[in-house]
Formats: structure tokens, C-alpha cells, sequence
């Protein structure tokens, strides 16, 4: 939507009001019967205002209004979403977690950081340019989306590295402990297939660092710290697998 400039807007008001004044103007002097110049005068003002009012506000002011809400909704999404992938960017999902910490404690249900890292990820950029990288993130955060749910958040950090917030796993730990492992194995099975990009096999990998999280006070910083720190561990341990944070 084109935003209305202020010569603008004085051009429609200006066109308005003359508009409406020369049909007041003409019917007043159509109309039978004879009336003083007060009563001309006062009766044009009201007519005036109660025919002018209203397009003045269907043709500027809402329109106005209307592209200002639209620029204000459009920051708010440029201040939360990563523009590449379209994902929640760290921002976000930092507000998200600390409403999620709270809520773990309060209905005693595990949840999980995984923070994962793409591998051999460079070589993408080097041998294919930064479209096709590009186009790799882009497929990395769709097939991310398709095996959460929409209480989950998937995050782009930046580069290429990711962050999902898995939450309601189970009561149990143990329990909430392997099904975020099956989660985690299962999106590193899901990236590794093959990207298509003009005609070409594009593969990269994925290493994951996990964040049980528990019923414990918990900056979302530090946990996503400590998500950090496994993936790194997992990358030491050979790439291609998930690793728990050991506090």
C-alpha cells in the first residue's frame, strides 16, 4: 500500500470540502422558497460539515490510518522474524523462553532446547555461491517447521545456526530425556537428504546440542548457552549426531 504524502492529503481534503460546498452552494439556490442570508449561512456550515465529515474520513483519514497500522505491523515483524527463513529470530525466542521457563516450572513438564549447527555448510557458499546457501537455510528451516508443532518455536540465530524450543515432553525425565534424543535424530536424518538446487544434489549435515529443561529457575541466556556448548560437543564427538548439555 502507497503511503498518502501531505500534499496529498491537502489535495483530497481541498477537493473534498470545495466539492461540497459547490453542491450546497447550488442546491441552496435551487431550492424554492426565500431565506435569509443567516439562515443561508448557517445552514450551508451544518450541510458542510455533515457531507464533508465523512469523506474526508473514508478518503484520508482512513486510508491513513490504515497504512500506519500496516507500517507499525510491518516493524513489529521486521523486529521478530528472521527475513531469510522467516523464522523467530533470537529475540524472539528469548521472550518466548522466559514465559516457557515459567510455565515449565508451574505444570511440572519437561521441555527442551536443541541448538543445531549445519556441517560442511562453507564449502556450500564456496563451490555454489550465496543464492544457493541461501536456498539451502530457506529448505533447512521448512523441513525444521514440518516435525514441530505450533506450540513449538524454530529460531535462526544467524549463520547457520538454528535454535527449537520443544516444550510439553513428558512429566517424566527420563521419558522427556528420549523423546527429545528421537526428535533430535530424527531432524539430523532430515537434514542430511539431499537439496535440490539447479539441478544439483546439495548435502550438508547437522550437529545438535540439547537443553533438558527442567523445574528450575533458568535464565533463557544461560540455557541457551549450555545448548551451545553440547553442540559443540557433538561436532568434537564426529559431527552428524546430538549431544546432551552435562551441567
Amino acid at each position: 500500500m502507497k503511503t498518502l504524502t501531505i500534499k496529498q492529503v491537502l489535495i483530497r481534503i481541498i477537493f473534498i470540502i470545495t466539492c461540497v460546498e459547490f453542491v450546497i452552494m447550488l442546491a441552496l439556490h435551487i431550492v424554492p422558497g426565500v431565506i435569509t442570508v443567516y439562515t443561508e449561512v448557517a445552514l450551508g456550515t451544518v450541510l458542510l460539515a455533515l457531507l464533508s465529515i465523512p469523506a474526508i474520513y473514508l478518503w484520508v483519514i482512513k486510508p491513513f490510518v490504515n497504512e500506519r497500522d500496516e507500517a507499525l505491523a510491518q516493524i513489529n515483524h521486521l523486529a521478530y522474524i528472521d527475513p531469510l527463513t522467516q523464522l523467530a529470530n533470537r529475540r524472539l525466542l528469548s521472550e518466548h523462553l522466559q514465559k516457557a521457563v515459567a510455565g515449565i516450572i508451574r505444570h511440572k513438564v519437561y521441555g527442551a532446547l536443541m541448538l543445531l549447527d549445519l556441517d560442511r555448510f562453507k564449502p556450500v557458499n564456496d563451490q555454489y555461491g550465496h543464492d544457493a546457501g541461501d536456498e539451502v537455510l530457506i529448505e533447512i528451516a521448512r523441513r525444521m517447521k514440518s516435525i514441530t508443532r505450533s506450540e513449538d518455536v524454530v529460531a535462526r540465530l544467524g549463520g547457520d545456526e538454528f535454535l527449537i524450543y520443544i516444550s510439553h515432553l513428558d512429566e517424566d525425565k527420563e521419558k522427556a530425556h528420549d523423546r527429545i534424543f528421537r526428535i533430535a535424530n530424527k531432524l539430523i536424518s532430515l537434514v542430511s537428504q539431499p537439496i535440490r538446487y539447479h539441478d544439483q544434489d546439495i548435502y550438508v549435515g547437522a550437529s545438535i546440542g540439547i537443553r533438558l529443561l527442567g523445574f528450575e529457575e533458568l535464565n533463557p541466556e544461560v540455557a541457551i548457552h549450555e545448548a551451545d556448548v553440547a553442540m559443540y560437543r557433538a561436532k568434537d564427538a564426529g559431527r552428524g549426531r546430538a549431544a546432551f548439555f552435562e551441567g
